[in-house]
């Protein structure tokens, strides 16, 4: 049973507001518009672990088994609601009532399940049942991590075959950075690997959060060594930077450290990537 009591807006992104396992509705400021999510990870796992994350009780892991007919039921439910129904109009803002993408996000990081490539092919063939063409793209939501995999590089080429794209996950170049921001220790260097392998298979999009971290901006060896990333993989082809700030607040331990970037504070970063010859868009 889908809800119909659910009040969109930017600043909530609950996975739970539909009443569904893994179909959830958000408001997008990125897409613009009305995202319908998939979580692969309801169990609150994730391989890495953010400092600015909004999942709640979030552990160390991986997906856990998707019961893929469930998924299917609620994904064509929610879709028939949006699509042939009033869901839109009795939930969403006046201005955002369209739906903007399907998106693989949720509450950890969806290409660690098992059935990766088996739920984007899912998620394909619902999204042309639907008829929702080129403007409602398909879009995964990645750090990136598990690139190297033939079963997560299965997935991604199927999503470029059908018209899909994925925004990558990229907050910093430095050892330390990387660490400190997603908690995991990452060399440069695996990054540019992964990129270029995902860019490869799929229309590929850098997402970066970027923020003050005890009061402090981003240091400026933090940013050069972000940008040598981007210079570094810029050879596969990347369609560009999507540079946002914090918009609402982190669940994590971390979130104490944190504080937001002004908008042109934001816009001279965005300007630096320019500089480099990326498309930026900028969400304050």
């Amino acid at each position: 049973m889908i809800s119909d009591s659910v009040s969109l807006t930017i600043h909530n992104h609950d996975r739970d507001l539909a009443g569904l396992t893994y179909v959830y509705p958000v408001l997008s400021r990125r897409a613009g518009g009305v995202s319908v999510g998939v979580n692969l990870n309801p169990n609150n796992a994730c391989n890495w672990h953010c400092a600015y994350c909004q999942v709640p009780n979030l552990v160390r892991g991986k997906a856990p088994d998707i019961d893929l007919a469930v998924l299917e039921a609620e994904l064509r439910g929610f879709l028939d609601a949006l699509v042939n129904g009033d869901w839109l109009a009795c939930n969403a803002p006046e201005g955002q009532r369209e739906i903007c993408d399907i998106a693989f996000s949720g509450n950890g990081e969806p290409t660690s399940a098992a059935v990766f490539p088996e739920a984007i092919a899912l998620v394909l063939r619902l999204h042309a049942e639907f008829g929702l063409g080129e403007r409602v793209p398909v879009r995964l939501i990645t750090n990136g991590s598990l690139m190297a995999q033939a079963r997560v590089q299965e997935g991604v080429r199927l999503l470029g075959a059908g018209g899909g794209e994925v925004w990558f996950k990229v907050d910093a170049g430095d050892a330390a950075a990387i660490e400190r921001i997603n908690g995991i220790r990452l060399a440069s260097d695996a990054i540019v690997r992964h990129l270029v392998i995902c860019a490869a298979l799929c229309p590929t999009w850098v997402q970066t959060c970027v923020f003050r971290w005890d009061g402090a901006l981003p240091a400026t060896h933090e940013i050069d060594a972000y940008l040598d990333v981007l210079v570094r993989a810029k050879v596969a082809a990347l369609r560009g930077v999507l540079l946002y700030g914090i918009a609402r607040p982190s669940m994590q331990p971390e979130a104490v450290h944190l504080s937001p970037l002004t908008a042109a504070e934001i816009e001279a970063i965005a300007g630096r990537i320019q500089q480099k010859g990326l498309t930026v868009r900028v969400s304050p």
